[in-house]
């Protein structure tokens, strides 16, 4: 048993279904402070495909990741938990765990024009003798599902395991599995389902071809949406870009960031949880007049290859340690793969009760601002602090 793959998961549209529903839990702990290692990740993956695409979700990295530490011990635990920011003079590794729950369950409780569908999965090899103890941790702390898989009639465990993602995905994401083999024991999953509907839609009427430009020297035709209304903006001068939020129904906010010419680098470089929390915390309602490209694109990654680089590096070689899942010594990480996708179109345009501005498309507004994403921008969909995914478009 040498090989131990692990999938990561998630996807997202703007369209809009809940499939847990779980009661709010009345204590409210600190949530994960993952944000750094949101941005490390992101660096560390636009690094490897520059002039890309990049689009993640640090929330299910981080999710899959604190299951896995509770099955780890020694340095393979210790790598794990500082690259997601935890510390122990501040915080007790259960409160860590706890955060995640409550996380969790707060972010799949029913509202009106946001659905979520989250989940984790194992799949465990028919043969393979997990500590029961593991196996009821993380039912009730990360809402995971166990099945119990026939590794040794690998094209089998393959279509258990692809049937079941598409089933959670609502179609999205099928036949993604196509390397199991026998020597593989356990596979495990986490998936995220995000349909929302805007508050201020675009009205696809309006939508029409326009330049974008990939690079200074190099541009292409992309549907560009247009409506001009009350947005969030925050003109950043110190990092040289323009910040606009555009909420969701229920609490959701997608952010867009817009750096200036030749400023990409600098706006990157300076990502960190302090600088969000400067331009969610300051922006404020301007009338803009916005234009913003209509795309879809989607990021896979290997990140058996990247998480070394972020101290994490141990999991992946002899020296594994996960005696907490387990009692045989020579299982350890193979495969990290994680997907996301995310499709930005005209959808949930419709009227929202209290905005009374829905579907003002001419300029008349002498103060309005014009705001133009025709050029590489930065991405960010925001649950309260949350960073549900994050991403750079470059080529729409």
């Amino acid at each position: 048993m040498q090989l131990f793959l692990l999938l990561c998961l998630a996807l997202l549209s703007p369209r809009g279904s809940t499939s847990r529903r779980f009661r709010a839990q009345k204590k409210q702990p600190k949530e994960p402070r993952t944000g750094d290692f949101a941005f490390e990740l992101y660096r560390a993956l636009a690094s490897t495909s520059p002039g890309q695409n990049v689009f993640f979700s640090p929330l299910s990295v981080s999710t899959i990741l604190a299951i896995l530490s509770m099955g780890a011990r020694g340095n393979t635990q210790a790598q794990i938990l500082e690259a997601l920011g935890f510390d122990p003079r501040h915080q007790a590794i259960a409160q860590f765990h706890y955060s995640f729950r409550h996380l969790l369950m707060r972010l799949i409780r029913p509202r009106n024009g946001f659905e979520l569908n989250l989940g984790n999965a194992l799949f465990i090899d028919k043969g393979l003798v997990i500590y029961n103890i593991f196996r009821l941790i993380i039912m009730a702390t990360y809402l995971a599902d166990t099945y119990s898989t026939n590794f040794g009639d690998p094209a089998g465990a393959q279509k258990q395991i692809n049937d079941y993602l598409a089933r959670q995905t609502q179609g999205k994401i099928v036949d993604l599995i196509q390397s199991l083999d026998s020597t593989n024991v356990m596979v495990m999953v986490n998936y995220i389902f995000l349909k929302a509907k805007w508050e201020i839609g675009f009205n696809n009427k309006t939508t029409q071809n326009q330049d974008f430009y990939v690079t200074p020297e190099k541009k292409v035709q992309v549907p560009m949406m247009n409506h001009e209304d009350q947005y969030f903006y925050f003109l950043d001068k110190d990092l040289s870009c323009t910040v606009v939020g555009i909420p969701y129904e229920g609490n959701v906010t997608a952010y867009f960031i817009l750096p200036s010419s030749g400023k990409m680098e600098q706006v990157e470089n300076s990502l960190n949880k302090e600088t969000l929390r400067k331009w969610t915390q300051t922006m404020r309602r301007r009338r803009l007049n916005l234009y913003l490209p209509k795309f879809s694109i989607e990021g896979s990654y290997h990140l058996e290859k990247i998480f070394p680089n972020l101290g994490i590096r141990d999991i992946f070689t002899h020296d594994a340690d996960l005696s907490g899942i387990f009692k045989y010594p020579n299982i350890q990480l193979s495969q990290m793969v994680h997907k996301a996708m995310v499709e930005v179109d005209e959808s949930g345009t419709r009227a929202v009760s209290g905005t009374g501005m829905v579907f003002s498309f001419r300029s008349a507004y002498p103060s309005s601002r014009m705001i133009t994403f025709n050029r590489p921008f930065l991405m960010a969909i925001l649950e309260n602090v949350t960073i549900l995914f994050f991403g750079k478009v470059t080529q729409p």
